[in-house]
Formats: structure tokens, sequence, C-alpha cells
């Protein structure tokens, strides 16, 4: 073996360097580069090598990275490669195994506990001395795994620490006798000392972690003995940790000062924001949203991160034709423009980008929100308090009076609200709102029952685009295969669309996580109105009909649009059946 003459020994630079000559990946000119170079520090030899970002001198395509090595390594010492999803490694679990001073000896990073074996990834899989103590202490077999250096070392810090001050603020909460919220409140004023430190600590990991993870939401739910954080990636739920509930308890409260709210005030849902930064020092608003449970406040924080909130219609996934309706729709000087579709299908986002367009120096947008969505320098934002009785309605009619040319109104679910609405788009001002309605045709129906007569949406609503959010296939690892032409009906149907060749299925890979799917873009339903559909809106509007009018005037349907992103290999047609409702002839 030319890595390493003994089993017990780590890998020497210099051995590493041999193997791979004589493999033919590198040549004697990046040999000499590499040896000048030596080892930085405590660095593995792997990661020197890779910080030359040398191409494979036998193939150019490979890079010589970690990846490249520790594969090589792995296939040496019959060992598989794993890599570490921080998402679906239980630290809580896994970080009791062993101390964080023998793991960082070592080189070592426990990844999974089971109750016969504890597997434990290692950049170093030729040094086994460690096994027999590790097995010894956790009366458990080692099941060795390989994993590149970097991982190891960052993940070490990330999992151990957490662990630490999760069991740092539990010990403390033990010998106190109460809960941690008074220590919390040292840290709001300045004053912190180490007994707050810990939860800083795990509050100040849970938002750089979301980050990191392109999180949409952080979830804190609590349980009777534990809680459970969550993150929304890309639509999905995912379990991230299990805090102690004393902890919980504690983290909730820090969050809650962060963010100016009552930590007192447990029996009421609160709301709130945070602004802070990323490690790349972007600004980054946090919604807070806090609702008493059987077991404690369930806390819940939405992400709104400028680059996502604030996005090209290229982005969001329009397509020409539905931009330019959207344009038509949005460019006009008076009525009303509705959004509609279910809580985090966008809206928000679709919203705010529009008006980022329509905001010009010669045009006044005034918005009036529950709450705030995200700070835009570029609008006048009014949110709206209840306990002040500043409503909806009384927003518009305070906002009528501020000369504005286009009004935003976060959505319209009360008569007030909507009577406000339409005498300003009728008193010649664009105005742009939600409204929670399955389709487009279907806000007709809403608009009425809420209690605007006919002849008002007649005489206001320019028109309606209902949207969903799909998950987009990963462009790293997604395959082509054959159209199932029974599903490709069940997604058109009672339409008719011819099914394409091919379509593309999720496979999973490193840059995805394995899920298949990377980032989401929006489908949509523009129902732009005109005689012809106006004709429609009457007393006792039939939907289905006003549907089949819109269709023949050139609106496609949410099922429709996802269909032709399947055809284009964005998405698949089960992600399309699973977030759009079911066609009505």
């Amino acid at each position: 073996m030319a890595m390493a003459p003994v089993s017990d020994l780590k890998i020497s630079l210099n051995a590493l360097c041999q193997q791979l000559k004589k493999l033919g990946h590198v040549d004697a000119e990046q040999l000499a580069d590499i040896n000048q170079a030596g080892l930085n520090g405590q660095q593995h030899p792997a990661q020197a090598i890779a910080s030359h970002a040398f191409k494979c001198a036998d193939n150019p395509a490979i890079k010589l990275d970690e990846e490249f090595i520790m594969t090589l390594l792995a296939d040496e010492a019959k060992l598989v490669v794993y890599t570490v999803d921080p998402l679906k490694v239980k630290a809580s679990e896994v970080t009791p195994t062993m101390s964080f001073a023998f793991a960082k000896r070592h080189g070592l990073l426990p990844v999974e506990l089971t109750a016969d074996t504890v597997t434990v990834a290692t950049a170093e899989p030729f040094d086994q001395r460690w096994v027999a103590d590790i097995e010894h202490i956790n009366r458990r077999q080692v099941k060795m795994v390989v994993a590149t250096p970097s991982d190891i070392q960052r993940y070490q810090v990330e999992f151990f620490s957490l662990a630490a001050s999760v069991s740092g603020a539990t010990e403390l909460h033990k010998k106190q006798g109460g809960n941690l919220e008074s220590l919390v409140e040292l840290g709001k004023k300045g004053n912190s000392d180490a007994n707050d430190e810990h939860i800083v600590n795990i509050v100040d990991w849970l938002f750089q972690y979301a980050f990191e993870q392109r999180a949409s939401d952080i979830h804190i739910e609590p349980r009777r003995d534990i809680a459970k954080v969550r993150f929304r990636i890309d639509g999905v739920l995912h379990p991230v940790y299990e805090f102690p509930a004393s902890v919980s308890n504690a983290v909730t409260s820090r969050i809650k000062s962060l963010g100016r709210m009552n930590i007192a005030e447990k029996r009421k849902p609160q709301d709130s924001r945070i602004k802070t930064r990323t490690p790349n020092g972007d600004e980054v608003e946090l919604r807070l949203s806090t609702m008493p449970t059987a077991f404690g406040e369930k806390l819940v924080m939405r992400i709104f991160d400028p680059d996502v909130l604030l996005r090209n219609f290229n982005e969001l996934g329009f397509s020409k034709e539905d931009q330019a309706n959207w344009d038509r729709m949005t460019r006009k000087t008076a009525g009303i423009v509705l959004v509609t579709g279910p809580t985090g299908s966008g809206k928000t986002t679709t919203l705010y980008s529009t008006l980022k367009q329509l905001a010009t120096e010669d045009v006044n947008v005034c918005t009036v929100e529950d709450p705030i969505e995200m700070v835009e320098p570029a609008f006048n934002q009014m949110q709206v308090n209840t306990q002040i009785d500043l409503d909806f309605s009384s927003g518009i009619r305070a906002l009528m009076r501020q000369d504005p040319d286009i009004i935003m109104v976060g959505e319209i679910r009360d008569a007030e609200t909507a009577e406000m609405a339409v005498q300003a788009a009728l008193t010649g001002h664009l105005v742009l709102s939600t409204l929670h309605t399955n389709d487009a045709p279907s806000s007709i129906a809403r608009l009425l029952h809420i209690g605007v007569p006919h002849y008002l949406i007649k005489g206001s609503l320019v028109g309606v685009m209902a949207q969903r959010l799909v998950r987009t296939l990963c462009p790293h690892c997604k395959q082509k295969h054959p159209t199932d032409s029974q599903m490709w009906q069940d997604l058109v149907q009672p339409w008719s669309a011819k099914a394409p060749e091919f379509t593309y299925q999720p496979v999973g890979c490193l840059e995805c996580r394995n899920t298949g799917y990377m980032g989401r873009a929006g489908l949509y339903e523009l129902m732009v109105m005109n005689d012809t559909l106006a004709e429609h809106v009457q007393e006792q509007t039939d939907v289905g009909s006003l549907r089949r009018s819109a269709m023949k005037q050139g609106m496609r349907s949410l099922r429709l649009s996802g269909a032709q992103k399947v055809a284009a290999g964005l998405t698949t047609i089960e992600e399309v059946l699973r977030v759009t409702p079911t066609e009505v002839g």
C-alpha cells in the first residue's frame, strides 16, 4: 500500500503525492508546486493538494479536489465515501458518542447512531487506533466512512459547539431551577455574561444555518419534553434539531427580545420582525410570528432575502406571454389587479417585484400591509394596527388623501376593504392586492361573496392572476425519461395538449442534497378582463362558464402552465399535480 505502509498511520503529503503520480493524476510540474508549498499548519494533505485547484494530468475534465482525492483513498481502504448533509445528521444524538477534544485529535465526525452501530466519518482511513476506544465507550460497533477533511473540520465545530451550548443552557436551567428568560433579558440590555452566552450562540447558529441552507422559514415547535426545529427549503419542511423544552423556551424568548416583542405575553399571538446580516454581509429581514400551543409558544420566522423577494420576471418563471399580459394589466392607470393563491404561493414576491419596477421617480407608490413583509425605500409603506383601529379599509382611506398613483393593499378580506379598494380604483388609482382563492375565475365569486356588487366588479377589475410555486429540477442530476402518457393526460385533462416525447425526473446529487430539486418557479393563470368576460359577471356568476370563456380568450390554466414547464424540462408532472387544484371542465 503506497498511501500508508502501516494500517495505523496518518497519510503524509509525500505518500499521497507519490500515489497520485503513480496513478497518472499529477505531473512532475504539479508535484513540484505541491511539495514547494507543503502543508499549512494543521492542514490535511488532501486539502493542501486541492488548494492548488489543479486539473488531473490524465483527464483535464476532472478537478483534483478533496472529493476526488478522498474517493481514491476510500477505494484503497475499501471504505464508503460519505457526504455530510447537516440536515440529516442528528447532532444531539451523535455528539455524546465522543468528546470534542477526542474528535479533533483524531479528525473524526460522528454522523449516525443506531442500537448496534455508531457511524464515524474520518479523513484518515488508514488510522484506526481510535476505533477500540469508541467501541468500548459506546458499547456499539464502529462503522468507518470517509469524508472530506473540510467537511469534518467544519461540522465538528458546528455540531459540538451547538451541543455544548444546548448542554450548558440545560445545566444552567437545572441549577437555577427556573426558566432562562431572565438571562435573555440581560443580553437584551447589553450586560450579557456567561450565563446567557449559550442561548445567544444557539440563536446565532440557527440564523446562520438557515441562511446557508436556503431556508424560507424557521419553525420552532414545542412538544411535551422537547422542541423540534424545522426548516422549510424549496417548500418542503426538513427536521433540523431537537432542543430540550427549557432551552427552547429561552431560545424563543431570546428571539422575541431581538424582535422587540413582549416576552411576558405568551397567551396571545404576536408579530414582529428582525433585520440581520448573513455571514456574507447581505441584509436579511425575518418576520416573526408566535402562537400559543398546548406545550408552549410556537415560533415561525419567515426569511425575506431581498435577492429572492425582488426578482425579475424571468427568474419568477413568467413565460413571455404571461409577462406581456401582466405588464399590460399593471401598466393601467386605474383599476384593480388581483393576485390569488394560498399562503406560501409567492404572491408577495410577485407584487413586490412588480411594484419595484413601477416605482419610478414620477410615481407615488403607497402600500398598506399586515405586516410589512419587507421594508423597501422606493415605496411608502403603512402597517395595519388593529389595536389603534388602523385596519385595511381605514388605511386605504388615509392613503387616498396622500395623492397616490399606485396603491398596494396586502389582502382584501372583508366587504369594507373591498369597497375602499373599488372606490380607489374608480377614482383613478391603480390598486394591486391579494385574494385567497384557488384559481383566477373563482376570485369573481369570492368578491361577490364578500359583498362587492357585480356592477362595481365589472367597472373596476382589470385582471386576476392565480399562482403556485413548483420545485424545479436540479440541473446537475435530472435525467431524461420517456413521458408517461397516462400521467400527462391526468395533468392536462379536460383540455388536450400533445405530450412531449421525453420528460425529466429527479435523481439526487450533492448539489441538491439528494432531493432532485433545487429552487422554485411560479405557475401562472392570467385572466385579463374584457367585454366578453365582463358579461359573465352577474349577481349569480357561473364560475364554470366564466372559466370556459376565459380559456377561449387565451387564459392558460395553472395545470397547463405547469405542463409547459414539464415539457421544457424544468419540473415534473408529479410536482405540478401536487401544487395545483383539480381542473373543472
